[in-house]
């Protein structure tokens, strides 16, 4: 990535963090005008993680950014979705085109990497720098700049986007007393396996007591496999080798999940706790500064929001800006629009994991028994609970691009 020129003018908004949720805030800003710098602290993009689900909500989002089209087109269609018992038996189940028959789009599975490569393509070249760490310093008010320093000194910026992650440094200097992230009780594994065994395989989760396994086929006949189990923070397989421990914990699980673990690259198995924010900040801006992505609102993953609610924030925090105006006036309607929405699927994603981490015999008897009750339902009844996160629409924008 080229390295800036100090001789060069300060940007305008300066993104901290170059994540999903960073790059589509970028990308966001530059369509509507605003030059855009990107510092990642990292030596390279390559993404931590490996699949992503982007529903309806997010693609709508991605549509406003350019690169919608792109990336259903890596789509990998599968006729249903649903949770199983570790014995193989359906709880419930739901027809992906019914999805798009109630919320005008379907829900895609893509490798991180392809969102990651798709915005990245659509910036202009230099905008993003890797290996680049930076520092918010002061967030400025409506009348003095922000200041954000950078390897090549000091700089200032109309707007500053924190995209910096759950332990955003950002997030500590604007609301310095809010006691930040907290352990959700589960930790993750996931693994991007490129040559599966015996494909095809029936997208879903499989829930048992305390945890659950995830298969998602992928485009080019990979397989994004995850789990998510109870387990006290910050502890790792005995031995190491994370794969054993899937293993350990799935081997006697139904088919394909032991084979699908078994099958995975002990190197490329990632395992990582999860926290998020269960409190909620009183604001996702303060100055010229904006909160976006899991330094806003980090969430459990049991919604497949994370991401998702990410680039929405991107394309919120843009509408806001309008053309030849101060980017940062948008900023207090910004707070207003997603502060609710965000903290409503931060909760909900909770309360799910709520579900999953039942393990005495009885409250895992109860939720499958709800489950299998919600699966008897049309599928268009079943559906409608997710409407409060599906059916999510960009601001509209008027003939001067203002929201």
């Amino acid at each position: 990535m080229d390295h800036h020129d100090p001789q060069e003018p300060s940007p305008r908004a300066v993104v901290i963090g170059g994540g999903i949720g960073g790059l589509a805030a970028a990308l966001a800003l530059h369509r509507r005008g605003v030059p855009v710098t990107v510092h990642e602290r990292a030596a390279s993009l390559e993404p931590v993680g490996a699949g992503l689900a982007l529903a309806p909500n997010a693609l709508r989002a991605l549509d406003r950014l350019g690169v919608g089209e792109r990336l259903r087109a890596l789509a990998s269609p599968h006729p249903a979705v649903g949770v199983r018992r570790p014995s193989g038996r359906w709880l419930v189940r739901t027809g992906t085109d019914t999805v798009e028959a109630v919320f005008g789009d379907r829900l895609i599975a893509v490798a991180r990497a392809d969102v990651i490569d798709a915005l990245v393509d659509a910036l202009p070249d230099g905008a993003v720098r890797t290996g680049s760490r930076a520092e918010l310093l002061e967030p400025g008010d409506a009348r003095t700049p922000a200041v954000v320093r950078t390897p090549d000194g000091e700089q200032s910026a109309d707007l500053v986007v924190g995209a910096d992650g759950i332990r955003s440094a950002t997030r500590g200097l604007l609301f310095p007393h809010h006691p930040g992230p907290r352990y959700s009780g589960f930790t993750t594994w996931r693994s991007l396996i490129a040559r599966p065994p015996r494909p095809p395989f029936a997208a879903g989760e499989v829930w048992g007591r305390g945890r659950l396994a995830g298969v998602v086929p992928l485009a080019g006949g990979r397989v994004y496999v995850y789990g998510a189990a109870l387990a006290p923070a910050g502890a790792r397989a005995a031995d190491g080798d994370e794969r054993a421990e899937l293993l350990r914990r799935y081997g006697g699980w139904c088919a394909p999940v032991p084979e699908l673990f078994a099958s995975a690259d002990p190197a490329a198995v990632l395992r990582h706790d999860v926290w998020e924010l269960a409190d909620p900040l009183p604001a996702y801006h303060r100055g010229r500064v904006a909160l976006l992505g899991d330094a806003a609102h980090a969430m459990c993953p049991f919604q497949g929001q994370g991401a998702c609610q990410a680039v929405e924030d991107a394309v919120v925090l843009a509408a806001g800006v309008r053309p030849g105006e101060d980017p940062a006036t948008g900023l207090p309607a910004y707070t207003a629009a997603r502060l609710p929405r965000a903290t409503a699927i931060v909760d909900g994603s909770r309360a799910i994991g709520a579900l999953v981490a039942r393990r005495s015999p009885l409250t895992v008897l109860a939720r499958d028994l709800a489950l299998t009750a919600a699966g008897l339902l049309p599928d268009r009844t079943l559906l409608a609970r997710a409407a409060a996160t599906y059916d999510w629409h960009p601001p509209r924008l008027d003939a001067s691009g203002t929201a």
